[in-house]
């Protein structure tokens, strides 16, 4: 289909408002307007604008029957409603939109257009005359875009000046801000314009209705934030007022403070001290890079000792590390991932996350909580892959494995496995170009795989082990190093003889790998005949009880504690397929994870129990029956 046809193609109508369904019931001569002030300007409100207005109702002959106005009995405070979102009366509604800014016009209604409209969305004070024809005299004191900050519209904002970036204050940021707040007929209640007002987001220290307006706006930005009275809550920044029914908050906001909550428990707690370049978080060295920083650490104590400062104790040379790698402390790496180039933060960190789980600096005891004060002075990203040859891309994959098999063999498994899983991503977008860079790339691919195997079964992931085996057992079902590590995790999930079965394949598809095969189904046996002997233990007495005595044999069952073996180690985690070397592998067994406890020959003890039990059961049952014969007999 080409783009003239396109065009004349139906377009899809949209689904009418409620408020251009009101709208086609006006008749003629229900609604007449006349300008009693002309207003300024050329331009009028549209829907999504904020409108502010007076009105005064008037019958026919010159009677208020309701105003807004102080002079004719009203509490001064104009209306506010956005066109398009807040329930109108019909008349309003279609009259409104045709005023200028400060224009005073008289309209006159017939019933169906103010409050007697057949489902009328605004309910009338009570003793008014709804059936009457009346007068409304509006006053269009100001109007503009809104943002609706609040479904209800109990918060609405003006925006005076526009802000900088997109980033908006939200829990827990330190927010700098300078504050006005008048009343809805114009009364200043207090000012902070001169020193900006200090508080940090989601401690209730401004009202509710400020925060939330406060929320959408950007750094420098200034507004008006109207704020409702059911959003009007206590706070240390005002006192709220009984009778107060709504504020106008002038606001601009100085500055803010990004605090980040990194675990979500307020334990790991980052704050932007100085804002870096560019935009967060995409100019943030969020995928793996490598960084360059300077840092002071320091004890989180009343002293803030400080343990290392790498300005002094590193002659002003900067730390620079590969993130991903397990270089520095998981707290410290988290929070660098989400700084801008540039950027001054200070880092809280619980013991845990800091030098708990890593080699600890002179001077810092075990449990301490630490303080870093770090700057990003830059960071490198990985090399684009796009453009490079299949050579550049299979060496690129190589070096990031190289990296995995080095934190996997530092008992780095979590680490170790992203990096193998970051260049099967990659390898998604790989497209081999003859049958020899197929089988290298295909081999590579595979090898990742069973990378990504030996990390879960290290964790304890057995199952999740199994199914990355078989993606290279779909593809390669002969693969003798994919068979000896699904055994291997099926041996880890106490599935006996799946583990067995693939063993004994590996001897008929490559007689040179019989001795791992050999020696894994040794290791099979044995923990066969462990998991046996555990069963046994805890069915011990079961069958040394007389019949009748067979219920309280479970009041001597006990469980024995959970016990974690080793596996004997046969192939390397970094070897080839065409050059395969003996290596480490410890695999996980008898896991918390797993939930099997019995090995199939103590199912086949308990199903005997169970049929001995079926047996005297039945025996008791035909007694009682023949009991009941014989008293049937002689009575």
């Amino acid at each position: 289909m080409d783009a003239t046809e396109q065009n004349y193609l139906p377009k899809k109508k949209k689904s009418e408002t409620e408020d251009e369904k009101r709208r086609k019931k006006i008749v003629p001569g229900s609604l007449l307007k006349a300008v009693v002030r002309p207003g300024g300007g050329e331009s009028s409100p549209v829907d999504g604008d904020q409108v502010v207005y007076h009105c005064t109702v008037r019958t026919l002959d010159g009677v208020v029957v309701e105003s807004t106005r102080s002079e004719c009995g009203g509490r001064g405070v104009p209306i506010r409603d956005v066109l398009g979102k807040s329930k109108m009366i019909l008349g309003l509604l279609e009259g409104i939109p045709t005023m200028h800014k400060g224009e005073i016009a008289m309209f006159k209604m017939k019933p169906e257009m103010h409050y007697a409209e057949k489902d009328c969305p605004v309910s009338a004070q009570v003793n008014f005359p709804k059936d009457d024809e009346l007068h409304f005299e509006i006053e269009l004191l100001d109007f503009a875009k809104a943002k609706i900050a609040s479904d209800d519209l109990g918060v609405v904002k003006k925006i005076l000046i526009e802000g900088e970036g997109w980033e908006s204050p939200r829990e827990p940021y330190e927010v700098k801000a300078r504050i006005s707040a008048k009343s809805g007929d114009g009364q200043v209640i207090f000012s902070h314009t001169e020193e900006p007002y200090f508080f940090t987001f989601g401690k209730s220290e401004v009202p509710k209705g400020l925060e939330i307006g406060i929320g959408t706006m950007a750094r420098k930005e200034k507004a008006v934030i109207y704020v409702r009275k059911q959003y009007l809550t206590e706070s240390p920044l005002m006192h709220i007022v009984q009778d107060l029914e709504e504020v106008h908050f002038e606001v601009e906001l100085v500055h803010f403070i990004q605090v980040r909550d990194m675990l979500g428990d307020g334990r790991l707690i980052k704050r932007r001290i100085r804002d870096g370049r560019g935009e967060f978080p995409m100019d943030c060295p969020l995928q793996d890079s490598r960084l360059s920083v300077h840092y002071k650490g320091m004890l989180l104590n009343e002293e803030k000792t400080v343990f290392y400062d790498s300005r002094i104790d590193n002659n002003d040379q900067p730390l620079e590390f590969s993130s991903g790698e397990g270089l520095v402390p998981e707290g410290f790496e988290m929070c660098t991932r989400l700084m801008l180039p540039g950027e001054l933060a200070l880092v809280s960190c619980p013991p845990d996350y800091a030098y708990d789980k890593f080699p600890r600096p002179p001077g810092v005891p075990e449990g301490a909580h630490i303080q870093w004060e770090i700057e990003l002075l830059g960071f490198e990203t990985p090399r684009d892959w796009t453009g490079l040859n299949f050579q550049s891309i299979m060496n690129e994959a190589e070096n990031i494995r190289s990296t995995g098999n080095r934190l996997f063999k530092e008992g780095k498994f979590e680490l170790a496995k992203a990096k193998y899983e970051k260049v099967l991503r990659e390898f998604n977008h790989v497209n081999p170009q003859d049958d020899e860079e197929g089988k290298v790339f295909g081999d590579a691919r595979n090898m990742l795989h069973l990378n990504v195997a030996a990390c879960l079964l290290k964790t304890g992931e057995w199952r999740k082990s199994v199914e990355t085996c078989n993606k290279v057992l779909e593809a390669k079902p002969g693969h003798v190093k994919g068979l000896y590590r699904r055994g291997m995790a099926y041996m880890a999930g106490a599935e006996y003889e799946d583990a067995r079965n693939d063993f004994n394949m590996m001897i008929k598809v490559d007689k040179s790998s019989e001795s791992d095969a050999t020696a894994a189904l040794l290791k099979l046996k044995q923990k066969e005949q462990e998991a046996e002997s555990k069963a046994r233990k805890q069915f011990k007495g079961l069958f040394d009880k007389k019949p009748g005595e067979i219920t309280e044999v479970g009041s001597e069952i006990r469980e024995e504690p959970k016990t974690i073996e080793e596996v004997d180690e046969t192939k390397d985690n970094d070897d080839d397929d065409d050059d395969e070397t003996k290596e480490e592998e410890i695999t996980t067994t008898l896991s918390t994870e797993r939930k099997r406890k019995w090995s199939e020959k103590a199912w086949l003890i308990l199903k005997n129990v169970i049929l001995q039990i079926g047996i005297q059961l039945g025996v008791a049952l035909l007694g009682v029956l023949i009991f009941q014969f014989v008293s049937a007999r002689f009575t």
